[in-house]
Formats: structure tokens, C-alpha cells, sequence
């Protein structure tokens, strides 16, 4: 299985808590006003890499906290990336995901719910430029949110968290 990618940041310090094993997906349809990514947007761009190839090259890191999905939007490969996700979380990854879907979109697909059950947190919801905020944590706009995935799941609603 390959995923089409526009880059690797393999030492992040800003997708996540602690230092992160960074994977852009190519391609994303929200095309948001700002973007921070906006070379990520074009599906024909961006090169293809084989998942097992990305999880060897996650295990050869020593020092990284979790890995994180981010953009382009990750969902639009849902089916490659919640192969990634499953791999990691044998081997007890943290995995942080950014989408601009809201939360409650993602969970009337079932395309993507492979991927949402091995997410960790996620950071949901389309930039908007209007409400950007500098101050905020891991997130560009105060309408996106950073989410507890596994405890939103089990009690069926949203429960936000803060780092």
C-alpha cells in the first residue's frame, strides 16, 4: 500500500507534544483561505511512498514522542493511513492527525473511521483566517479543536484537551 506524500518532517516540534515524526499527505479539497500548507492542495503533486517504507524509517528514530498526519488532509487517504496508524499503535505510537473536517463529519464516513479509531488526539476543522489566533497551542484557528479521540469516542461527544 503507498501513500501519496508531499514531505516528512522526521523532527517536529510543532505538529504535537514533544518531538514528531511529521507526514504531510498530499492533497486536500477544503482549499482554506490562509493555509499554512497550500502546496499540500494539488492531488497530482506530491510523491508516492510505500507505507512500510515510512513505518521502517519511524522505527529507526529513537527519539520521537508520537508521529503525526497532517496536510494536505490525511482523510482524503484514509485507507492508507489507518494501515500506518494500525502498524504504529502495536508499537505503542502516540499519533496526533490534523483534518478540516469537523469531528462529527468524520464520524458519518465510514471510510474514515479506520483511521479515527487509531488517532490519539485530533485536531479538527477547516483554518479560518478570520479567526486566526497565534497564542493557540498546535492549531491555527479558534474553531478548530484539540480533541481526545478515544474518550470522545467512548462517551459519544466531544472532550476537547489542552497541552
Amino acid at each position: 500500500m503507498k501513500i501519496k506524500v508531499a514531505g516528512i518532517e522526521k523532527e517536529s516540534f510543532v505538529d504535537g507534544p514533544g518531538i514528531r515524526y511529521t507526514i504531510f499527505a498530499q492533497g486536500c479539497k477544503h482549499k482554506c483561505k490562509g493555509c499554512h500548507n497550500p502546496s499540500t492542495h494539488d492531488f497530482d503533486k506530491g510523491f508516492w511512498m510505500k507505507v512500510e517504507e515510512i513505518y521502517e524509517d519511524i522505527l529507526k528514530r529513537r527519539f520521537i514522542d508520537g508521529v503525526t498526519f497532517t496536510g494536505g488532509d490525511p482523510f482524503f487517504q484514509a485507507e492508507a493511513f489507518s494501515y500506518l496508524a494500525k502498524m504504529l499503535k502495536k508499537e505503542n505510537y502516540h499519533i496526533v492527525a490534523y483534518t478540516g473536517f469537523y469531528f462529527e463529519e468524520l464520524l458519518k464516513e465510514e471510510s474514515f473511521m479506520g483511521l479515527l479509531k487509531n488517532v490519539d488526539v485530533l485536531v479538527d476543522g477547516p483554518f479560518i483566517l478570520e479567526e486566526r489566533d497565534l497564542k493557540l497551542k498546535f492549531r491555527g484557528s479558534r474553531n478548530q479543536r484539540v480533541i481526545d479521540v478515544k474518550k470522545s469516542l467512548e462517551l459519544n461527544k466531544v472532550v476537547t484537551i489542552e497541552f
